[in-house]
C-alpha cells in the first residue's frame, strides 16, 4: 500500500466530515491539517479531534502514520483569518 497524498488525506477527511475549509500539506508520512467544520462547535480539542479520527477510520491507523490538526470552528477560522480591505 503506498502511501497517501496530501489531497487524498483531504478526500479522505472531507468525505467523512462536513468541512468548511480543508487544507492539508504533508509528505506521504506526516500531515498537517487545519480543518473547520461546524461540528467542532461546542467540542473541545480532544473532542474535535476525535471527531476528525474517526472521519478517517482505519486509514489513520493503516495509511496515515502522523497527523498534526488545528481544528476550528467557521466562527473561529473567520477570527484567526487577517481580512483585507
Amino acid at each position: 500500500m503506498s502511501d497517501p497524498t496530501p489531497q487524498q488525506v483531504r478526500d479522505f477527511i472531507a468525505a467523512g466530515l462536513p468541512c468548511s475549509h480543508l487544507d492539508v500539506e504533508g509528505d506521504g508520512r506526516h500531515f498537517f491539517a487545519t480543518i473547520v467544520s461546524p461540528e467542532f462547535e461546542g467540542r473541545n480539542r480532544v473532542a474535535r479531534h476525535q471527531r476528525v479520527y474517526a472521519a478517517l477510520g482505519d486509514r489513520m491507523r493503516e495509511q496515515i502514520h502522523a497527523l498534526s490538526m488545528k481544528t476550528l470552528t467557521p466562527a473561529e477560522f473567520a477570527a484567526a483569518t487577517p481580512h483585507h480591505p
